[in-house]
């Protein structure tokens, strides 16, 4: 192995909350945005579909700019992939989470979307159906594997109340879109707010994911163990792909054997992202007065499999489950 660890992708897009939420005054920063919308869903699920949506808008003319560089490679999941590239080279970065596993539902979903983005995109690193998570909490990352076994130790006791909350803390998520930018794609919900009619309504969707990262934050905390999150910005996705190859938007120059970006086939993969979003809309969102929304436009976090507390190795779906939760 190198002495020099290369980049992950993580480090290079910051996290920044375009919701418009204050910078939180409470020792919990989930609280910040719940007191901003006054404990109110509505407004809750409005806060992540403007930050949802200002972040694809900002990466839709970032991507399609002139000067734009190119995709941003993922150079440590390209070793893991490709251990040609550095024989014996293992990721470093040991993490310790709670995740939320979805369903078969949406799992059948996923794979519909990573299909239709493989045909414009063949060397998109794609997430393997049974590694899909999305992160309900971090409690640390980048660390030694020594690092977090303390931690893990520290957390143990409290590890099955958690992974279990779900059970009966349920938060609905609704209204999936593909959310992007230059490294990665990722399949995005927001809060539910009373959709689906009668069946569910807004009285039931009170309790919202929002609330559910907050009350994972405490429940941690309260075990005795610093939660260190990379983000908290109002964000619930799924990653579904990853680049690890750039050709897919070279062309050849025809002075030279190099390739080099070529801006009109950016302008296809965002149109295709596009594409497929609209398609969500109108095949997964749910309609109005509508009793039902079609099966994979919501999850129910908790759906068939409780929270995974995972560790070690996990950035691309790896690491080690410590215990599943309960599921319904």
């Amino acid at each position: 192995m190198v002495s020099v660890v290369p980049r992950a992708t993580e480090a290079e897009n910051s996290f920044i909350d375009l919701s418009g939420t204050d910078v939180p005054s409470s020792d919990n920063p989930y609280d910040a945005l719940i007191a901003a919308c006054c404990d109110n869903a509505k407004q809750i699920q409005a806060k992540y579909y403007t930050h949802r949506t200002k972040r694809n808008e900002q990466q839709k003319e970032k991507l399609t700019a002139s000067n734009f560089p190119g995709v941003t490679i993922d150079q440590i999941l390209l070793r893991c992939v490709d251990p040609t590239i550095e024989p014996g080279y293992a990721d470093p970065r040991h993490c310790l989470v709670f995740w939320a596993r979805p369903p078969k539902k949406l799992k059948t979903l996923v794979s519909q979307v990573q299909q239709k983005l493989v045909s414009i995109a063949p060397h998109l690193w794609l997430m393997p159906l049974d590694k899909l998570h999305m992160t309900a909490l971090e409690i640390t990352h980048s660390l030694t594997e020594e690092e977090i076994t303390k931690i893990v130790d520290v957390i143990r006791p409290k590890i099955p109340e958690i992974t279990d909350y779900t059970f009966t803390h349920r938060a609905r998520l609704v209204k999936p879109i593909l959310a992007f930018d230059n490294a990665a794609v990722a399949l995005s919900f927001l809060p539910a707010a009373g959709e689906g009619g009668s069946v569910h309504g807004l009285q039931n969707d009170a309790y919202t994911y929002h609330h559910l990262r907050r009350d994972l934050y405490n429940l941690c905390t309260d075990a005795g163990v610093k939660v260190a999150s990379r983000y908290v910005v109002p964000s619930s996705h799924l990653t579904v792909g990853r680049f690890i190859e750039s050709s897919d938007f070279h062309t050849r120059s025809s002075t030279t054997i190099e390739k080099i970006n070529d801006p009109s086939k950016m302008r296809v993969w965002c149109e295709k992202i596009e594409e497929i979003n609209q398609w969500l809309k109108e095949e997964y969102w749910p309609k109005v007065n509508d009793e039902a929304i079609k099966d994979g436009g919501q999850w129910i976090v908790g759906e068939e499999k409780g929270l995974d507390c995972r560790f070690g190795t996990l950035w691309f779906g790896g690491g080690t489950t410590i215990r599943l939760g309960k599921g319904f």
